[in-house]
Order: structure tokens, then sequence, then C-alpha cells
């Protein structure tokens, strides 16, 4: 899977509960942090793309479908670029890390969920470095994916 990187989690149960974790996943460059929960599972965020920052991506509940594009001109990309695709669930517990250079674009695949985003700027950054296009620019994401 080219450059991005998946850190796997765990769950610890006992009488008491659980808890889910992903210690391998170190956040010591984690500036901040925000949840999205889209309006549906119709709705596609993206392109997206930042040329500094990176991001890491967990989903809380539900799934998400999560294309990936390694971004080759910022002015005027190439629309036939490769897309990537990961699937990430709450259920698997795993971190995406999708490095500096990569664009992105997703949808919700079950109704509530949400996807926690760790992001190494701070907000007053990401004015400086965000990179957008429609979300059909590199590719029609299929509705039945």
């Amino acid at each position: 899977m080219s450059e991005l990187g998946v850190f796997q989690g765990g769950i610890a149960k006992d009488e008491r509960g659980q808890i889910r974790f992903v210690n391998d996943f170190d956040m010591s460059l984690v500036k901040r942090f925000y949840i999205i929960k889209n309006a549906d599972t119709e709705l596609i965020r993206g392109w997206r793309a930042h040329r500094i920052e990176q991001r890491w991506f967990y989903v809380l509940s539900g799934s998400f479908n999560v294309d990936l594009v390694k971004i080759d001109n910022w002015e005027s990309p190439d629309q036939s670029l490769p897309v990537e695709n990961v699937k990430l669930n709450a259920v698997d517990m795993k971190v995406l890390h999708v490095p500096v250079g990569y664009g992105t674009a997703f949808r919700a695949l079950e109704a509530d969920s949400e996807l926690l985003v760790y992001a190494d700027y701070p907000v007053t950054h990401a004015p400086l470095d965000d990179y957008t296009w429609k979300f059909d620019y590199f590719t029609m994401i299929e509705k039945d994916q």
C-alpha cells in the first residue's frame, strides 16, 4: 500500500467493560484532532490534499470508504492518477496514516459513522495547506463499494 501506513489496535475486555487501544501509534507529532460525521451515506467528502500536513484516520463508530491519490502536480494534477482504496471500520481498530502529498475522498458506509482525524499542524496553518478538487476529479467513487 504505497507510503500509507496502518497501525493495528486491539481491545481488552473484562467484567468492567472494554478498552480499545492502538498502542503502536506514536502521537508525538499530533497538534490537533477533529471528528467527522457525514450527514448520510451518499455524501462524498473530497478531494482534499495537503502538501505539508499529514493525517491519521481512526473510525470511532461504523465504517468508511477512503480513496487516496498521491498528487503529482499541485497546480494541475493528472486526473488519471492511480487511486488507492482503503476500507476502515471501528471493529478493525486501525489507524491509517496518510503522509504528506496525498489527497483523500471518503464517505460513510453506515449511518452515524464517525471518523476521528489527527493532524500534525495547528488549525491556524490549515488555510495555508489546503488543496481541494471536486469529488469526481480523479475518479467517480462507486456507490456500491
